[in-house]
């Protein structure tokens, strides 16, 4: 038996480690190891309240605003917080846009070159790739000068002293199946992806101020000033006025005329490049049906809220769906969520091997003191930065294809009705879900839904404006004087990658506890205290091994769950007697 490392695995966030055993060809055993230690939940103790949304959501690069939208939420949860509806249709917006782009690029981008053979598709016909490019949509960039451009364009890299992202690619590996054609018009779609990203984004900017890391959120609504006239100055929620300038206004008719014309731009790259090419390679590899299945349960906290208050009606639905009855979907409580540190680099005071609530749990790193170089992990009893998150003590995936199970079981029209259409359309069937292709396809479809749902939020948006509503945020209670000495919240939802939750306490209007369990952290954990492997474990077991020297095979599991170990891994220590100190170098001033 082999043991394989791949460290770091690349197209991945954060630092992620991989080790299998292979038998046979196939992979018998598995290992998922974040080998970067981070202090998030440390940074943010000490702090004020109010500030914990801007430091949190530098948890991850990638996901940008699902770590600021979780923490604010969190925060008015502790507070009781209802924030206006201008407020929630400019949250969800946001939400949606950023949704819709990380399952595009991470398509592109982090899964591409798994399927796609770059050096094979400088073999391709231009006109053969044209009339394929014809036959799968309308999308008006399919010409045969155009696609020669592209592979003339990719020629000039691949074979060149600097071919970047195709350096040291796998190509010519026998798992890759598609013709040269194929792989042609998949590349030039990746080249065309960044490009819609970068134009995509403005939405972002127009409402966030900035991409990444959008800076307009606000614990009781949103930092933005719609110029649509207001209440008076001595009414509460009141907006100052904002000088138009060259870019428009976010809220004004020319904002969002022009987040709608993105929008619609959106909707026809998702429909006419996205959605086909996922089809394609579901046609192109239908034997990944059934690889990587993972641990066959599933969790979704839902999002996106359709009304105001307290417990809304959530567009995504909340529940799970278990031992793969894919038509009965059952509640979710996050008070039935716990972790345990068994096999992580962390003690608990109670035992490592109790399960606890984010609420009252314990992060004390307790590194192992593996030598290093690290060679291998085998032996090792704790083997990761990453917490064993369990729902009534069962691993439980999450992500796209957990929010589209438990929103077809739970009859979401949208999903239903788009989850049969492009079941029809790949030959496939339900029970096919499970593995990596039903990730694949679960993305696809999320990125059509709610770019559609995403322009009916902001058409909402701007009729609730034009009835005078101008209100976008509730400062009523942005005094900490108002403020009870202690509170505790929480917000559950959902980031692209899977299902999200932060936890917070707060002591006289400073954060004094604070815990995050990502979709990373369910998906990249680690064995259990009962020895049950995390979801990515569980799925790469089985996988094929063609090649042990360029483990292509072990990627594409990997990938098919876009895991961000950097969301997945953090720390916070209670015995700390406040914020901690950053410093960039020795002698500098606090940072």
């Amino acid at each position: 038996m082999a043991r394989l490392v791949i460290d770091p695995v690349t197209r991945a966030g954060g630092h992620l480690r991989i080790e299998a055993d292979v038998s046979s060809g196939a992979v018998a055993e598995a290992w998922a190891s974040a080998t970067m230690f981070r202090d998030l939940e440390t940074v943010l103790r000490g702090r004020d309240a109010r500030d914990a949304w801007l430091l949190a959501e530098r948890i991850c690069g990638t996901c940008t605003s699902v770590h600021a939208l979780a923490s604010v939420r969190a925060v008015e949860n502790a507070l009781g917080i209802d924030i206006p509806t201008n407020a929630r249709l400019i949250r969800n917006v946001l939400a949606a846009t950023q949704l819709v782009r990380d399952h595009v690029l991470g398509f592109y981008l982090t899964q591409g070159p798994d399927w796609v053979d770059a050096k094979s598709a400088l073999k391709a016909d231009p006109a053969a790739t044209s009339r394929l490019a014809g036959e799968a949509s309308a999308w008006p960039r399919s010409g045969s000068e155009y696609l020669k451009g592209v592979r003339d364009r990719l020629a000039a890299v691949i074979e060149s002293d600097q071919p970047g992202m195709f350096a040291n690619g796998p190509w010519g590996h026998p798992a890759y199946h598609l013709t040269p054609e194929q792989n042609l018009l998949l590349l030039a779609h990746l080249l065309e992806a960044l490009d819609w990203q970068r134009s995509f984004m403005r939405i972002h900017a127009l409402l966030g101020g900035k991409d990444p890391h959008p800076q307009t959120y606000l614990v009781g609504g949103m930092a933005l000033a719609p110029p649509w006239g207001g209440p008076n100055p001595s009414v509460t929620r009141e907006h100052p006025q904002v000088p138009e300038h060259e870019a428009p206004v976010a809220l004004s008719e020319a904002g969002i005329e022009m987040i709608d014309g993105l929008l619609t731009e959106a909707l026809a790259f998702v429909e006419q490049v996205f959605v086909p090419d996922v089809r394609l390679l579901a046609t192109a590899y239908p034997e990944w049906a059934a690889l990587g299945t993972g641990a066959g349960d599933y969790l979704a906290w839902g999002d996106y809220p359709q009304k105001d208050g307290k417990d809304p009606v959530l567009f995504l639905p909340r529940g799970r769906v278990t031992d793969g009855n894919f038509n009965r979907g059952l509640e979710a409580d996050p008070d039935r969520v716990a972790e345990t540190v068994t096999h992580a680099w962390y003690t608990y005071s109670g035992g490592d091997e109790a399960l606890l609530r984010p609420a009252e749990g314990e992060t004390v790193p307790a590194w192992s003191g593996l030598p290093l170089p690290l060679d291998t992990l085998e032996g090792a009893a704790k083997y990761t930065w990453i917490k064993a998150a369990r729902y009534d003590g069962k691993p439980m995936e999450t992500g796209p294809l957990a929010r589209v199970l438990v929103g077809a079981a739970n009859g979401q029209s949208e999903i239903r009705l788009g989850l049969d259409k492009l079941l029809r359309e790949t030959g496939l069937g339900v029970e096919t879900l499970p593995g990596v292709l039903g990730r694949m396809l679960a993305r696809a479809l999320e990125a059509q839904v709610l770019v559609r749902q995403a322009d009916a939020w902001l058409w909402e948006l701007k009729t609730n404006l034009a009835t005078g509503d101008v209100a976008v945020t509730d400062t009523s209670f942005w005094d900490p004087a108002s403020w009870p000495s202690e509170a505790e919240g929480r917000s559950i939802g959902e980031g692209p990658r899977g299902a999200v939750g932060h936890w917070v306490r707060i002591r006289d209007g400073m954060i004094d506890g604070y815990q995050v369990v990502d979709g990373s952290t369910w998906n990249t954990s680690p064995r259990d205290a009962m020895g049950g492997r995390g979801p990515i474990e569980a799925a790469l077991v089985g996988t094929p091994v063609a090649d042990p020297t360029r483990p292509l095979e072990i990627q594409r599991v990997v990938h098919s769950f876009a895991p961000c170990a950097g969301c997945a891994a953090h720390l916070f220590d209670p015995r700390a007697a406040g914020p901690l100190e950053i410093r960039v170098r020795a002698g500098e001033r606090t940072r």
